[in-house]
């Protein structure tokens, strides 16, 4: 992983930790993501429009039909994601789902796309990965709802596997450039929703109303650290960007533990440790 490709992935951490860290504050449902989603189209429309006026993109049926899958992956990822924030802590869930979908990503693009990382960079992996478990290792949940959220946050990991591994091949095979593609995917996500925010939309209003600087600031930060990832990735194997990206996973326990009260920090040190080792082995391989 080159220098740039790898700042790239670090700096979408931070952000990514933090949108999750509202997301997690919101804790809306269905109606929250159509919101944010809603908001991403509009922060973002006049940068879609320059990239597609700049780079002329090529976009066929087969990258339109990319575009729309990865907006029906992403539907069920946020809202799985959603699920899981209003059942249990985000040091719970968070690291659960971070920690599964790199790890099985890392073996997809292995099987699949033929990516040959090094010993070290795997050892990485397994470093990252072993972690975010271990991370997770005596995270407490309120209301006895340890074993849903541990299934939403398993769930979530499944489709983050999907759509990083989907959206690589749009990116560095097909040639849809970043933003376009998340852009895209934002849109479908819009549209796929729409039906059931206009069933809902005193839902929407009352998540405006209380929860209107959570959505925001999903809506500008959440769009930005995947389209930084999506970047990286258009040099950068999956089996190297998926895993460094699990770095947020120690913001994301600090907010969680500090900010949102749920404790157990010194619990995390070893898991901390291990997750910048294999960073540190992912950039060295």
């Amino acid at each position: 992983m080159t220098a740039f490709a790898l700042t790239l992935v670090l700096s979408a951490a931070f952000i990514h930790a933090s949108w999750n860290f509202l997301a997690k504050r919101a804790g809306g449902g269905a109606a929250f993501v159509w919101l944010f989603a809603a908001l991403s189209t509009l922060f973002y429309a006049p940068l879609a429009v320059f990239i597609y006026l700049w780079q002329k993109p090529n976009l066929g049926w087969v990258q339109i039909g990319f575009m729309a899958g990865s907006a029906l992956i992403h539907v069920g990822y946020f809202l799985l994601l959603q699920r899981g924030y209003r059942v249990g802590d985000l040091s719970l869930v968070y690291p659960l789902a971070r920690g599964t979908g790199p790890t099985l990503s890392t073996i997809a693009a292995i099987l699949f796309f033929r990516e040959t990382p090094s010993a070290i960079a795997f050892a990485g992996a397994l470093l990252v990965a072993g972690g975010v478990f271990l991370l997770t290792g005596g995270s407490g949940t309120f209301g006895g709802s340890r074993k849903r959220a541990i299934t939403y946050g398993l769930l979530t990991g499944l489709l983050i596997a999907c759509y990083t591994l989907w959206d690589k091949y749009a990116v560095s095979t097909l040639l849809i450039p970043p933003l376009l593609q998340d852009y895209c995917t934002n849109l479908g996500r819009v549209i796929i929703l729409g039906p059931v925010a206009v069933k809902k939309w005193g839902e929407v209003r009352v998540e405006w109303r209380v929860h209107r600087w959570e959505a925001v600031g999903v809506a500008a930060l959440a769009p930005l650290s995947y389209i930084m990832v999506l970047t990286a990735m258009i040099t950068a194997p999956v089996s190297y960007v998926a895993p460094a990206r699990e770095v947020s996973i120690l913001i994301g326990a600090v907010m969680g533990s500090r900010l949102l009260s749920e404790g157990e920090a010194g619990r995390r040190l070893p898991a901390a440790a291990a997750i910048v080792l294999g960073v540190i082995a992912l950039a060295v391989g």
